[in-house]
């Protein structure tokens, strides 16, 4: 800036800083009613979007994508998961079916209601979905079972169970039908066993499952496991919009007396509660951590300024000034992000930053002995000495924020118009509120003295140490700077939101253990086809790609070779049907019970061969029961976890062997319109053949969908396409930066050298903040990508003030000066309100605070360490 430039500058902010101090009372009245004014904006207006896609632009391609599908198909839009869990597959089926039920009669709660496995039509058609060999297989078990059966359903009690095994046992058994009895007489002791313990005050007794038993399934963790999809009434008014249907799921579980009590556990996740989840780890963090800054903030403002005027001046022209961002926020975007939701915390580390060189200018100017009669002259040579730079740190800061705003990534671009915004308020605040409050509470110069030179002498003994071996501390910036080098090809960007969330959260928890069920595919793509023929030519051209396991479409849901499984079906309808005739007998007594036990050990007694291991478990667990004593209701606790199941188990059975040809017309109707939307277009389902938890098998497979249908959407293209327009927005973000902050230093310096001064600690800083990303094992992500173009804008004010200062007195009479210590205090500062960010539940949030932190650490300590050496080395020179 040339000599005449730079001394209007000085007289400008002189003045304004006077002109603000001679009306102090109009000024404070007038700044406190412009903060009640933006409080109430803000309170009535502003909202948060924890959708991360909305983050983004929508003119997108992905995104526009993502669009045409939600038009296509609404009902997968906003869905709810909810798992439903027991310890019998039996009584999982039993539970979601009552579930689903009792959902679907509460239209104002939910849309839509879809338990695939409880629907009519795969009760009655679930045998033509198996392969024909396990058909066959199941034909042959209940062709066995049937004497078993067909007894049972006369008399389902222990006096028919009793009977049905006394007469297997007392016979000479196959192999094969040992291998039959065997798995049954262990379930039948496993369930005694639980209902001894039961009797004892333990855990409920599992249930036998019958449909186990039928089928000769393990009876797996999958098995036992029921899908409820959901689609809630969402309250667009609120701040929770499915705030109402979540509680509704959770209120009629318990009401249905679907708990742990019962051996039932139903768990909700999907996009819906994942996103109120995250909103309330979201605004349960920001009361806590906007408090922790504050604090923090004004711990190091006791122990750097050590003057409570001074102090409350600086805090309450800060709180104004945060205010009034907020205002201007809940104006300009309405709608805060996951990202623009840590303005506040950045706002009050920066802003501060002002406050702090302001006050230890105006203190100096007291400290130098000027006569306090004649205020506010202090003031305005704080003004002149300190307003060019402090404009200079603001306008750099700013451009730190706004270089995101031309960019796609809303999320930062949002952030950075209001914080860039915030920093020309904060500048406005510190130069006219804060001048008002010191003129009518003077902070008294002998009070508040800390050394002659406003420095404290710690830091400048270890700046004067460190100015005098310049070429060794700069062969140690180099070697740092080589070592960082090294580390940047490991540096990566982790593209995937749920690495955002609370892993600990319900919805975040459920998903990660149902990413292992074949059945839940949270990574599958979408594709959209004019009609289900070219959806079936495309899906073909997909499954020739490696990386897709398969591509379905609506058609896919039709039995396959349907002749010969209904004829397998009418075969079994035949042999079976004793089992569904005859008279039910009535129920016995507890005598007939007790008599009915006894000759069940009697017959136990017996038995031989694979069938001797179960049958002693299961005398031992009626031995246990009998020890009990005489009470009937140990008895009806048997019967009913050993037969509780049957009767539905027989009811599905009957179902199932009314099987029939199946058409597309047959399917039902919510699965018809999941593959076929209203205008006739048909969607196409793409499954991953890898675990696309691994960023670079979900690139992999995104790339290979792509090259065959680039208008497909769905979860990893989203994820994907998002990640790489966040890089290629943090590159142009990251440029935009550096290219306007090197245009601005060389306008103001006029010196290309003292412009490189400035730049190349940060240059450094940044390189190892790269390299930190590497050794904390924190990649960059949606959230913390803002440090890097952050570290420019917001280290850069440092170096403005201690090249401004040095070419005012030199290299020595810096290092006596307050700047370095106003830089010191102003870097804590914010180092103290970015690192409370860290403390956020939500890991986003937490994250961006900690790598802010370490990136304006090392700036702090680039600026402090390196710059005075390289301005002492080039003034030598």
């Amino acid at each position: 800036m040339s000599p005449r430039a730079h001394s209007l500058a000085r007289g400008l902010f002189g003045r304004w800083v006077e002109a603000a101090a001679k009306r102090a009372g109009l000024v404070l009245a007038a700044a406190l009613a412009l903060t009640i004014a933006a409080g109430y904006v803000t309170v009535t207006t502003i909202g948060i979007d924890t959708d991360t896609t909305d983050m983004l632009s929508e003119e997108l391609a992905f995104r526009q994508n993502d669009a045409a599908m939600s038009a296509a198909f609404p009902q997968l839009t906003d869905v709810l998961s909810i798992v439903v869990e027991a310890r019998a597959a039996d009584a999982a089926g039993d539970a979601a079916a009552r579930l689903a039920q009792d959902l679907r009669a509460r239209p104002a709660d939910f849309h839509s209601v879809f338990y695939a496995e409880g629907d009519p039509f795969f009760r009655r058609n679930g045998l033509l979905y198996l392969e024909l060999e396990a058909l066959e297989a199941l034909a042959d078990r209940l062709a066995r079972a049937e004497p078993m059966l067909a007894t049972l359903s006369r008399d389902m009690s222990l006096r028919g169970l009793a009977e049905v095994l006394g007469l297997a046992l007392d016979r000479d058994l196959s192999a094969s039908e040992q291998r039959f009895l065997s798995p049954v007489l262990e379930r039948l002791g496993a369930a005694a066993q639980a209902v001894v313990g039961a009797q004892g005050g333990g855990p409920p007794a599992r249930p036998l499952s019958w449909g186990e038993i039928l089928s000769g399934t393990a009876g797996e963790s999958d098995d036992r496991r029921r899908f409820i999809l959901a689609q809630p009434v969402l309250d667009y008014g609120s701040l929770e919009p499915a705030a109402r249907a979540i509680a509704t799921v959770r209120a009629r579980a318990a009401a249905l007396g679907l708990n742990e009590a019962a051996g039932v556990r139903v768990r909700l996740t999907g996009g819906p509660v994942m996103l109120q989840d995250e909103l309330r780890s979201v605004k349960s963090g920001l009361g806590l951590v906007g408090l922790a800054s504050l604090v923090l903030v004004s711990l190091i403002l006791a122990a750097g300024l050590r003057s409570p005027r001074l102090i409350v001046a600086v805090l309450a022209t800060l709180i104004m000034g945060l205010v009034w961002t907020a205002g201007f926020a809940a104006l300009a975007v309405g709608e805060l992000n996951l990202i623009s939701v840590a303005f506040a915390v950045l706002f009050i580390g920066l802003s501060v930053d002002f406050g702090i060189h302001f006050v230890l200018r105006y203190r100096e100017a007291l400290d130098e002995a000027l006569d306090l009669g004649t205020e506010p002259h202090p003031l305005r040579r704080a003004a002149e000495g300190v307003g060019g730079p402090l404009s200079l740190a603001a306008l750099a800061a700013a451009i730190g924020f706004l270089a995101f705003f031309p960019t796609s990534y809303r999320g930062l671009s949002e952030l950075g118009l209001i914080s860039g915004t915030g920093m020309f308020i904060a500048l406005i605040a510190n130069l006219t509120v804060l001048p008002a409050i010191l003129r009518l509470w003077p902070a008294h110069s002998p009070a508040a003295r800390i050394t002659a030179s406003g420095a404290p002498a710690p830091l400048a003994r270890a700046q004067a140490a460190l100015a005098s071996r310049p070429g060794a501390v700069l062969s140690c910036g180099l070697a740092l700077g080589l070592a960082a080098l090294l580390a940047l090809p490991f540096a990566g960007f982790d593209d995937d939101p749920l690495n955002l969330r609370d892993p600990a959260s319900e919805s975040v928890a459920t998903l990660h253990e149902l990413i292992a069920d074949p059945r839940v595919q949270p990574y599958s793509a979408d594709l959209l086809a004019p009609d289900l023929a070219r959806a079936q030519a495309l899906a073909a051209a997909l499954e020739r790609q490696g990386e897709v396991e398969a591509a379905v479409t609506l058609a896919d849901y039709l039995p396959g070779e349907q002749d010969e499984k209904i004829a397998v079906v009418e075969d079994m309808s035949i042999f079976l049907a004793p089992v569904f005739r005859g008279e039910t007998a009535a129920p016995p007594d507890g005598e007939a019970r007790r008599e009915a036990l006894a000759r069940l050990r009697d017959s136990l007694q017996g038995a031989g061969g694979a069938l001797a291991g179960p049958a002693e478990t299961l005398i031992a667990a009626l031995d246990a029961l009998d020890a009990l004593g005489p009470a009937p209701e140990s008895l009806l606790a048997l019967e009913r976890a050993w037969l509780g199941g049957l009767p539905a188990r027989l009811d599905d059975l009957a179902m199932a062997l009314e099987a029939g040809p199946v058409g597309l017309e047959d399917l039902p109707r919510p699965l018809r319109e999941r593959g076929l939307a209203a205008d006739g277009r048909a969607r196409i389902e793409i499954r991953p053949a890898e675990d696309l938890r691994d960023a670079e098998a979900r690139r992999r497979f995104v790339d290979a969908v792509v090259a065959v249908a680039p208008n497909a959407s769905g979860t990893p293209i989203t994820i994907t396409a998002a990640g790489r327009a966040v890089v290629r927005a943090f590159l142009e973000a990251a440029t935009l930066a550096v290219v306007a902050i090197a245009v601005l230093l060389l306008l103001v310096l006029r010196s290309l050298r003292d412009s490189l001064l400035v730049l190349a600690p940060l240059a450094l800083a940044a390189l190892l903040t790269v390299a930190a990303t590497v050794v904390l094992g924190m990649p960059f992500n949606f959230a913390n990508v803002i440090a890097l173009p952050l570290l420019f804008g917001l280290g850069v004010a440092g170096g403005i003030h201690v090249v401004v200062r040095a070419r005012e007195t030199g290299s020595r009479g810096l290092i006596g000066s307050s700047t370095p210590r106003a830089v010191l205090l102003s870097a804590l500062t914010t180092i103290a309100s970015f690192g409370a960010l860290a403390m956020s539940e939500h890991r986003g949030t937490a994250s961006m605070g900690v790598l802010l932190t370490v990136a304006i650490a090392l700036s702090l300590a680039t600026t402090l360490i390196l710059l005075p050496a390289l301005l002492a080395l080039t003034r030598r020179n």
